[in-house]
């Protein structure tokens, strides 16, 4: 899933973002509550008319960019009080709150306001931030129905905390599994831990959640992590990385991740990648987005991020047609061979990315 959270994926058209094979974009409560709020987009007609998208639409909560934007935050059992990051202005949050909110927007898929936490932390501070995630859902529940009828699509997501303690994770998805909710997600990973205890947490996390309903880790979306989190039962992903690596230059093969503004691109005059069917692919040549890199145009950012986000689905279409061949498994064994994730030090450069960053969500 593209993020769009300030209801654009950046530097792209809507029918851009759709034409990648794209089905839902996620935008984010926090941010549209700062600007341009509720109100105005409420009077566009709600968000989907607002940003010109005709797919379906998920709002984060907000919780993790209150944990990562905002500036002196207080949080209670009532919910979240904190700075907005833009000018300093005073804001509270709450799980009802949060609800009117998402329901003003006319989100399809709206998320609970949870408690996040950045890794490592003290186990204490974990099992506090559970709990109250917890208790927060009951709270999300009761006023999702009591609200529910002004937008009866939507549909309410609960989010699993837990940090990176077994126990608490395990307890924490059979509370949201037992609870009235269309979805169930994965949250407070991809916060700095590694990816071997990210996989470690969703192995003993996963197995806890109904079959049934979809199952999203949240702020994950290398094309590695998404082949492996499938295997461990995921449905959904979104991440700011590839549409942020794409600005940054770093396109998607099925090799591993280039640097388009590597000189041995200059007279590279093909695809970036021959097998994809990406308007950058089909139309130009890795030595032209590599100029447009070099001369700072706008354009190549564009071409970079419709190419990255073509890539994701054909991996999300090739992933969907070898479950339905029960060839899954080999074809994660070919991926794997293939694909060279970046590393760092001997460690995936993407282990541990925030769920956001450059106000982008999650």
């Amino acid at each position: 899933m593209p993020v769009g959270t300030q209801a654009t994926v950046k530097t792209l058209d809507p029918i851009e973002v759709m034409q990648t094979g794209a089905q839902i974009i996620l935008a984010n409560t926090y941010h549209l509550m700062l600007r341009p709020g509720v109100d105005v987009i409420r009077e566009a007609g709600g968000v989907h008319r607002f940003m010109g998208w005709h797919g379906p639409i998920l709002t984060d909560s907000g919780g993790f960019q209150v944990y990562s934007l905002a500036a002196n935050t207080k949080i209670s059992e009532d919910g979240v009080t904190f700075a907005s990051h833009i000018d300093g202005s005073r804001w509270t949050m709450t799980p009802e709150s949060v609800v009117k909110l998402q329901l003003g927007y006319g989100s399809d898929i709206m998320m609970q306001l949870d408690h996040v936490l950045g890794l490592p932390a003290e186990r204490s501070a974990i099992e506090d931030a559970t709990e109250r995630s917890a208790r927060w859902l009951d709270r999300t529940v009761i006023a999702f129905h009591d609200q529910g009828g002004i937008e009866p699509r939507s549909v309410l997501f609960g989010i699993q905390q837990g940090g990176i303690e077994a126990d608490l994770r395990i307890a924490s998805a059979r509370r949201v599994a037992n609870s009235d909710v269309a979805g169930c997600a994965i949250g407070g990973l991809s916060v700095g831990e590694s990816k071997a205890v990210m996989a470690e947490m969703l192995e003993v996390s996963v197995p806890h959640l109904p079959r049934d309903k979809p199952r999203y880790l949240m702020g994950v979306g290398s094309p590695e992590d998404i082949w492996h989190g499938v295997a461990r039962g995921i449905d959904m992903f979104d991440c700011v990385l590839p549409t942020r690596a794409a600005r940054n230059g770093a396109l998607y093969t099925p090799d591993g991740r280039i640097a388009i503004t590597n000189a041995r691109f200059k007279h590279f005059h093909a695809p970036v990648d021959g097998s994809c069917d990406c308007t950058a692919c089909t139309r130009f040549s890795a030595a032209y987005i590599h100029h447009l890199f070099r001369a700072r145009e706008i354009f190549g950012m564009r071409l970079a991020s419709i190419h990255n986000l073509r890539f994701l689905a054909r991996q999300i279409e090739d992933i969907r047609r070898t479950l339905e061949n029960n060839t899954f498994l080999a074809a994660l064994a070919a991926f794997d061979v293939r694909y060279q994730p970046v590393t760092v030090r001997g460690r995936s450069k993407n282990s541990g990315t925030p769920r956001s960053g450059d106000g982008e969500m999650r």
